[in-house]
């Protein structure tokens, strides 16, 4: 592991200790969760990536497939406040990030309070974010970037860590306000929930339809969690897998790469390169591993890139998708 320069002595024996259990840690969210979702392992997996890495993710599925009730799990696992905005086209900026009310104190006199709303907390879903106005989503990405509210003159800094799991749905487009892809790129991974097996949604009946219904206990606590993120960041990475990203990357940009040029309008940023690096050294330290192979990058690769890429007119005539794609340059870079 790289270490930073200012790290105390007590410090790095903590970070060796949470880096030491990393595995185990691993294996027990993995036991917990199931014991409440079935199946959707690699979603997990994604949704944890994204929080390790101290970033966000977008999650697109149909109604039904649990993911308000992952997230909420996860929460729960990692003995974090859990709370969930709703977006709606009425959705104002303040019911997002809170607004100042007046009250009137002991003795008499009235002042202003700040009344925090739903961003203030550890992990957020945002329920069909495409759902909200674009002023609406502002305020809520603004708090994903800054992590803080600003209030008037006053400035809220956010609880750390913080995550947004923000959903769409892909079937209702009516009344909806799509991301522009400015903002889009802001969430560090695109993640698709598919529908179960035949065995999962028997598994789904058997935790619901009884008396009892399923629950989870801790496993790790929060302040490991704010631990994990910075030894991702200190997790190594060879010059190989580093150019490997780079090569991933500008085969995306049409500027730069004739099958881009066939498929696609614009290919990704450098926000892409940072994400496919920070990724892959979440998913490395997860899988108990000190170092980033290139097969961490090409899991990776497709729920983070696949939101950053704009397919071109001909592509999407003939039903070409992102991920397809991702798959062939993949198999080239």
């Amino acid at each position: 592991m790289d270490t930073d320069k200012g790290i105390t002595r007590e410090e790095l024996k903590n970070l060796k200790e949470v880096y030491a259990s990393l595995g185990d840690s691993y294996k027990k969210i993995l036991g917990e969760t199931r014991k409440v979702v079935a199946g959707q392992d690699d979603v997990l997996e994604q949704i944890l990536i994204a929080i390790y890495t101290d970033s966000h993710a977008l999650l697109e599925g149909f109604p039904g497939l649990g993911k308000t009730l992952m997230v909420r799990t996860i929460a729960d696992i990692m003995d974090m406040k859990f709370r969930r905005l709703q977006c709606t086209p009425d959705l104002m900026p303040s019911d997002v990030t809170g607004t100042h009310v007046i009250e009137e104190t002991t003795d008499g006199k009235k002042c202003f309070r700040f009344e925090e709303g739903p961003v203030f907390t550890n992990i957020l879903l945002a329920d069909e974010i495409n759902r909200a106005t674009p002023k609406a989503q502002s305020a809520l990405l603004e708090a994903m970037q800054e992590r803080q509210v600003t209030a008037g003159n006053q400035t809220f800094p956010l609880d750390r860590p913080f995550f947004v799991l923000a959903t769409q749905n892909p079937i209702e487009m009516e009344g909806t306000y799509p991301l522009p892809e400015a903002q889009i790129d802001r969430f560090l991974m695109k993640i698709l929930v598919s529908y179960p097996t035949r065995e999962e949604e028997g598994r789904i009946i058997d935790y619901y339809a009884g008396e009892n219904t399923p629950k989870c206990s801790k496993v790790i606590a929060k302040s490991q969690v704010v631990n994990i993120q910075r030894l991702t960041r200190m997790m190594p990475i060879s010059n190989d897998v580093k150019e490997y990203v780079l090569r991933i990357v500008g085969a995306t940009r049409p500027e730069e790469s004739k099958m881009a040029k066939e498929f696609l309008d614009y290919g990704a940023s450098p926000r892409a390169s940072l994400g496919l690096i920070l990724a892959a050294k979440a998913r490395a330290l997860i899988n108990g591993r000190n170092y980033v192979g290139k097969e961490d990058v090409e899991r990776v690769a497709r729920p983070v890139l696949r939101h950053r890429l704009i397919l071109n007119f001909e592509s999407e005539r003939k039903g070409v998708k992102t991920d397809d794609v991702i798959s062939r340059i993949l198999k080239e870079a």
